[in-house]
């Protein structure tokens, strides 16, 4: 109820941001962190099939990297026919691709992997009791893996009447600190005993995966199952053998095959209104909140990643209230959070997906097959829907626009790399890499706006001014000095504005006179302003005059508003940086 309540409340910011048209939020996101990300992002979500491919256990932990370190260990131990199966239907999406580009390659792979597992038997599953297993190590293993899921059942239903307690306790201003603290301590220990139990459940699997079974029939008929032996790493499962698939109470089911999608659950979720306890709004607000900007965040990035292929000009706006209403509406029928698909839109993009009509009819087909065709998919082999994903996804890895970023600026290519290597560190929480991004673009361009260009200028033999230092030029005068300064005046650089003005005093000495050619200086806020009086008349002490040309007209307008001393006199201010240089010759060059 509380995860149908959070997407109603998602779905309702992400409305009311597209509407106030707040899509803006994505202009924090640079190109080096859309291509950081969406390239770790690829590699993450390509990587989570291997297990698939081959068809062996992944744990699903925090840390996506140790899990992936997990399966490489187990690639001796890969089920041969279902990397067979993966193989061939990568060979028939290339090829149709490559040569037959016209016909649905990733539809026709589907159809004839499916038919072809049907028809050989690829499953070949069977669930069993656990009293069918007669070895007794092995029942053994089977029991205590049991005993573990029990653990972890009863764990978690502990977890959530503990975080329940907690949001109570919140909402009492006169609650118990100490009960607060204690159902906070436990709440911890739950979660660490969780992990613990995990770990145990997910070794004990991969054990058992190891472990070829052979069936014998019983002296009154039954089956029963003996260990063949523990299969050396990279020995394929023996003919006619079974492994250990999965544990449900006290069954277990064996497979002799490959994994297939199995039975889809058939029919539509029923309409009911979300329940709203008004009790938990305010608390669950800042989550919400965050969900809502951080999938919004990683779904543009996603469309930014797939547009710089296509020339498409993505709506921000439009893509928070197409989000929006799909949460608003989707939490009517018992839907979680939802936001844009990286998998399904790469697999859009390789399809040829120009328009908004894909999704309407996507929607419609995934409508039909779940309520007349789930039976159809049953032997579509869990390898084929692993190459599919991997196929699209690959695709959208562009290691040649970080390259050409650091070619064209380093700084800015190292926030791509560490976006990069803080999603893939992060995954399987994306969303925290995009967050690294931002941040890390946020304080360069403070950075950058703390020591914009400026510049002592020259003349070149054709009259053009140049930077003296960029150049190597002569200063035009040493009786006054003309710079530029490329950047708005505001209180994140106005310091350094008086810094350089006082350092241009310190290599001409004998100056009488700084102009400040402004046409860099978009803009003037109040610490701007109050600096620049206040230099005014720091340099009037020291009988230097301050003048400015180029100005732009919101500047001017700052100036007049705010001088209503007359620190800075009108004749002060030339329109045009020819008419001030030759003004400033005439005071100040023969001194």
């Amino acid at each position: 109820a509380l995860s149908v309540m959070l997407a109603l409340m998602v779905g309702i910011l992400r409305l009311t941001l597209g509407l106030f048209r707040l899509g803006l939020v994505v202009n924090f996101l640079s190109h080096p962190v859309i291509i950081g990300f969406t390239n770790a992002a690829a590699l993450i979500i390509g990587l989570s099939q291997l297990n698939k491919l081959i068809n062996v256990p992944m744990p699903r932990t925090e840390f996506f990297l140790s899990d992936l370190w997990v399966v490489l260990q187990q690639l001796g131990s890969a089920h041969w026919p279902t990397l067979m199966f993966g193989l061939t239907a990568f060979a028939l999406i290339f090829g149709l691709q490559k040569f037959l580009p016209r016909l649905p390659g990733i539809l026709i792979a589907i159809v004839l992997t499916t038919l072809a597992s049907y028809f050989v038997g690829f499953e070949r599953s069977s669930m069993v009791p656990m009293d069918a297993i007669h070895d007794p190590s092995v029942k053994t293993q089977l029991v205590q893996l049991s005993q573990i899921k029990t653990e972890l059942k009863q764990n978690d239903a502990a977890l959530r009447s503990l975080q329940a307690e907690r949001s109570i306790l919140e909402q009492q201003a006169q609650g118990s600190e100490l009960r607060r603290m204690e159902v906070a301590t436990q709440i911890e220990h739950k979660k660490a005993l969780n992990k613990v139990l995990e770990e145990r459940e997910f070794k004990l699997r991969v054990y058992l995966n190891h472990i070829d079974l052979a069936r014998e029939t019983a002296a009154d008929g039954s089956a029963r199952y003996v260990a063949a032996g523990l299969r050396p790493e990279g020995e394929p499962l023996g003919m006619g053998h079974w492994r250990f698939a999965k544990l449900e109470g006290n069954h277990v089911k064996l497979t002799g095959g490959g994994e297939v999608v199995g039975a889809i659950p058939a029919g539509l979720p029923g309409f009911q209104v979300p329940h709203i306890e008004w009790k938990l709004v305010l608390p669950l607000l800042p989550a919400a909140l965050i969900m809502a900007l951080l999938g919004f965040m990683e779904a543009t990035s996603i469309s930014k990643a797939i547009s710089a292929k296509t020339g498409q000009r993505p709506d921000t706006n439009r893509e928070l209230v197409g989000q929006g209403l799909a949460n608003i509406v989707g939490s009517f029928f018992h839907a979680y959070v939802v936001s844009g698909s990286f998998s399904r839109s790469a697999v859009a993009a390789r399809e040829g997906a120009k328009t908004g009509l894909f999704a309407i009819i996507s929607a419609l087909g995934v409508m039909l097959a779940i309520l007349f065709f789930t039976p159809l998919l049953y032997h579509l082999p869990q390898a084929v829907l692993a190459v599919v994903i991997m196929f699209a996804v690959f695709g959208l890895i562009r290691v040649k626009a970080l390259i050409h970023a650091w070619a064209v600026n380093r700084l800015d290519a190292m926030i791509g790399i560490a976006t990069f290597i803080a999603t893939l560190a992060m995954a399987p929480a994306l969303a925290n890499g995009i967050v690294v991004g931002v941040v890390l673009t946020v304080i360069l361009y403070m950075l950058r706006n703390m020591r914009p260009r400026a510049e002592i200028l020259g003349r070149h033999p054709d009259g053009a001014l140049g930077g003296i230092d960029t150049h190597g030029l002569a200063a035009i005068s040493e009786y006054y000095v003309v710079m530029r300064f490329d950047g708005s005046l505001n209180f994140v650089n106005v310091a350094y504005f008086e810094e350089v003005v006082l350092e241009a005093l310190e290599r001409f000495p004998a100056a009488r006179a700084i102009l400040v050619i402004g046409n860099g200086i978009n803009d003037v806020d109040v610490s701007g302003e109050e600096k620049l009086r206040s230099l005014v008349q720091q340099l009037k002490a020291r009988g230097v005059e301050l003048f400015f040309s180029s100005l732009k007209q919101q500047v001017m307008q700052v100036l007049e508003k705010g001088d209503r001393s007359g620190a800075i006199p009108a004749d002060h201010i030339f329109k045009t940086k020819e008419l001030a240089v030759r003004v400033l010759e005439e005071r100040y060059g023969n001194q």
